[in-house]
């Protein structure tokens, strides 16, 4: 499908076909980059393996779209919700419950409960699926999912801002030209901005390198081999069989499967994000059971691989923003390369070995990106914040999320019995939203509605 959705769109393109084979494959790489960043720093901060990350990621972005029919433009990657479980887990190691298990040991434990934890989004799917998108899609409009989306791009930021400070320069590179490609490029250049900003910029700090005579930073990609396995048995929770630990078994799943609640939000918000985007209701079709499927399913096979969990990434929405191309097929070929490059270990050695510093360059453009698709989102719907009831929801949505997250804690505990839980910024933000616009009266929004209305949301389908 070639023709837009509405006059905003007048520029967009739904068939990338037309572009082109060549053209086709750099946006896909494109899509590959953006990604890149976050996925690889979730098993770089965990303790999980690069190369098994990026065969999660790819396996599960296919499957994802087979499930959702080929019709979503979402890329699955790493998601950062579930650090907390993971760290959780590992900080057992020394302690009486762990019995001499080491951090490399707990991991498939930490993996085991994100599984059990992908089962709730079949259960919400299913539930979906039953009674109705409408029945759920109510408590989610736009005064709910804006902040939601606005405060996912906000506490994304510190991590931006952190790998920039590594080197000002170098992300200034990735920075500027990012936006003149962006503003001022012709054709391909245009839509290509991400990639050509962190090959530039990488390339720029490796020759800063070199002109120091200090390349100790890349010995690792000299080092590393051109092929190998992606999976490694004791990784994967096939490895639980040789240390088997009821109580850590129990612990990880109840530690764990809560964080599912916050994060079936935010995948609501992003697949609302890549809807208003677009101009396609894809909680309509594909239909919302579906997306939450492909997301749960992903997540499950990610872990059982001993891999990060899975989840929409709104990099890859910052990427259709800029790049005006929202055929699924290029994230699908962004998908086949993350698998490929999977078997290579030279290939996640160089990505490892990318300045933080060009990351936070590319990372603190799509993450101001996706939060400018939260705020859009509220003003196209023409959210109403003369009523007091959205002014409240709204405000306690952003101070919450982003204040949890920036606090000392950096999240809010509790234990029950002997477990402690632990719940993100992003997670108690999102609930209260929740329950306020359930709760508080002058709630009128019907997901049913083809036309906006003060609490609605505006699709294009």
């Amino acid at each position: 499908m070639s023709k837009t959705s509405d006059s905003s769109n007048a520029t967009a393109i739904y068939d990338a076909r037309k572009l082109g084979a060549p053209k086709m494959i750099l946006l896909g790489l494109q899509h590959l980059f953006a990604m890149f960043g976050a996925t690889v720093t979730v098993p770089l901060l965990t303790g999980l393996d690069v190369s098994t990350t990026l065969l999660a990621a790819g396996l599960g972005t296919l499957l994802f779209h087979l499930i959702t029919k080929g019709k979503v433009p979402a890329f699955l990657g790493s998601s950062f919700a579930f650090l907390g479980g993971y760290a959780a887990i590992t900080a057992l190691e020394g302690s009486e419950l762990a019995a001499g298990l080491t951090k490399a040991q707990l991991l498939p434990y930490a993996c085991i409960g994100v599984a059990f934890a992908g089962l709730v989004y079949l259960i919400i799917s299913a539930l979906i699926k039953i009674f109705g998108a409408g029945k759920v899609m109510r408590f989610f409009p736009p005064i709910v999912t804006g902040p939601i989306i606005i405060a996912i791009g906000l506490t994304l930021a510190p991590s931006a801002i952190n790998n920039c400070a590594a080197g000002w320069p170098i992300a200034l590179v990735a920075i500027l030209t990012v936006v003149v490609c962006n503003i001022f490029g012709k054709k391909m250049i245009q839509v290509l901005p991400i990639l050509i900003g962190a090959v530039l910029s990488y390339v720029v700090a490796f020759a800063a390198d070199a002109i120091k005579g200090d390349l100790s930073a890349y010995q690792a990609i000299a080092d590393a081999a051109w092929i190998g396995l992606p999976v490694h048995k004791d990784a994967t929770v096939l490895g639980l069989a040789n240390n088997f630990n009821s109580s850590i078994f129990v612990t990880s799943i109840i530690t764990i499967v809560p964080i599912a609640l916050a994060t079936v939000v935010e995948h609501i918000g992003d697949i609302s994000a890549i809807s208003s985007t677009t101009g396609k209701n894809y909680i309509k079709d594909p239909g919302l059971h579906r997306t939450l499927l492909g997301d749960g399913l992903a997540t499950i096979l990610a872990s059982l691989l001993g891999g990060p969990a899975n989840t929409t990434y709104g990099e890859n929405t910052g990427v259709l923003n800029l790049s005006k191309v929202y055929d699924p097929i290029v994230i699908r070929i962004a998908a086949f390369f993350a698998i490929l490059l999977s078997f290579c270990p030279k290939f996640a050695a160089i990505i490892s070995c990318m300045p933080a510093a060009t990351i936070g360059g590319i990372s603190l453009v799509l993450y101001g990106m996706i939060s400018a698709v939260g705020v859009r989102n509220m003003v196209e719907t023409k959210t109403d914040f003369t009523k007091s009831r959205n002014v409240i929801i709204a405000a306690l949505i952003l101070v919450l999320a982003i204040g949890i997250s920036y606090s000392t804690a950096g999240a809010i505990s509790f234990t029950i019995g002997q477990v402690t839980i632990s719940l993100s910024g992003l997670a108690i933000g999102a609930l209260v939203g929740i329950i306020l616009n359930a709760v508080l009266p002058g709630k009128d929004y019907k997901f049913e509605d083809d036309q906006p209305n003060d609490t609605g949301v505006s699709y294009k389908v």
